[in-house]
């Protein structure tokens, strides 16, 4: 039996570039009801350090952190390390960048026991000048174990224009549709090769604004931002809300979930995703995101994938990159005895509510 948990990722507090404490962050994640939230300053674990890494109410925060190079390019979001690795220098705009390239950092975190996720691969965007896109560049890299999908600000940023500004800034919400198709794309491609997991970021900074020279505002507070793009984890065991004795097991679990693909990226502005299920049943086993089905000439009947979802939707069986079977319904069964990698999209329409991680048959 798994547990289910939804949480965000990708945050960033006044220790870097958010405008919110740790504590306005949490309060935030508990009015939402968020099990778990990863902070992700950059270039910094100055939270974990000060003890802040703890149950806040029934939500958890966990201390990760987000490396960049001396570019400012190839940002990598970096959980389950006590401390950051490799040496930092000042940029020219005051934030600091890892003197390594990005195949040594991303080796450094590996070595020291730690997990690391591509951050907004294929950022692109020019309406704010002071906040340019940060893509990942360096694909050499083979040691990385997921790729940040579907980020909230990137896309919201990327999707602006002139006629558009006033409606995205007063529905930050409303205006996401979907992960970019080039990322998803790429994400398919090189689970081609391994297992690469997929997760959404929020991006969360709650920047502030002047507006007319008259009064400062906060855009995209985290209560709002958390509201959208979350990662759905399935755990072998229940959390302990509150029990910070215990916090050190719980968030070890949340990390190995996240590693092992046992997760979903959800958008919640379409509505509450617990209970959703995808799920395979082979040999007399059942198998769930993340996993390894081997075929095996003993045994005669086919894979069968299963879709439990919590409304009707459009519901999209993808192997290898391309929609093999779709149906508009709340439920679904597909038989299949052929290898590949094997996922689901959730579509409303034309906007996207769940993709999950891939079941890889063999």
């Amino acid at each position: 039996m798994l547990y289910e948990y939804t949480g965000a990722i990708h945050m960033h507090s006044t220790f870097s570039d958010g405008s919110g404490s740790v504590e306005e962050i949490a309060t935030a994640a508990s009015a939402t009801g968020l099990d778990y939230f990863i902070l992700t300053d950059h270039n910094t674990m100055k939270a974990r350090k000060e003890g802040l890494e703890k149950w806040y109410g029934n939500s958890m925060l966990i201390v990760g952190c987000e490396i960049n190079d001396l570019d400012n390019k190839n940002h990598y979001l970096v959980l389950g390390l006590d401390k950051i690795v490799g040496k930092y220098e000042k940029l020219q705009n005051g934030e600091y960048g890892n003197s390594k390239s990005a195949i040594h950092y991303v080796n450094d975190v590996k070595n020291a026991g730690g997990i690391g996720f591509i951050a907004h691969p294929h950022e692109k965007r020019d309406q704010f000048p002071e906040h340019p896109p940060y893509p990942w560049i360096a694909w050499e890299c083979e040691e990385f174990n997921g790729i940040e999908i579907w980020n909230h600000m990137s896309e919201w940023i990327e999707g602006l224009n002139s006629t558009n500004k006033l409606q995205r800034f007063l529905h930050p919400l409303k205006s996401i549709v979907a992960p970019p198709i080039e990322t998803i794309k790429k994400w398919d491609e090189v689970n081609l090769k391994r297992k690469v997991t997929g997760i959404g970021g929020v991006d969360a900074h709650a920047h502030k604004i002047n507006v007319m020279g008259l009064y400062e505002t906060e855009i995209f507070p985290y209560k709002v931002l958390f509201k959208s793009i979350r990662t759905n984890v399935l755990l072998k065991s229940k959390l302990n809300p509150g029990v910070n004795e215990t916090i050190e097991y719980d968030k070890r679990q949340i990390i190995e979930a996240l590693a092992e693909g046992r997760c979903y990226i959800a958008n919640y502005y379409h509505g509450e995703t617990k209970g959703f299920r995808f799920y395979a049943r082979y040999g007399g086993n059942i198998y769930t995101m993340g996993d390894v089905i081997e075929l095996r000439k003993s045994v005669e009947a086919k894979v069968l994938f299963e879709v439990l979802l919590p409304k009707v939707a459009l519901i999209k069986l993808i192997k290898n990159g391309i929609d093999v079977h779709s149906i508009q319904s709340e439920k679904a069964v597909w038989e299949t005895d052929g290898p590949g990698n094997y996922r689901v999209e959730v579509w409303l329409g034309d906007r996207a509510w769940i993709f999950t991680n891939h079941i890889r048959v063999i």
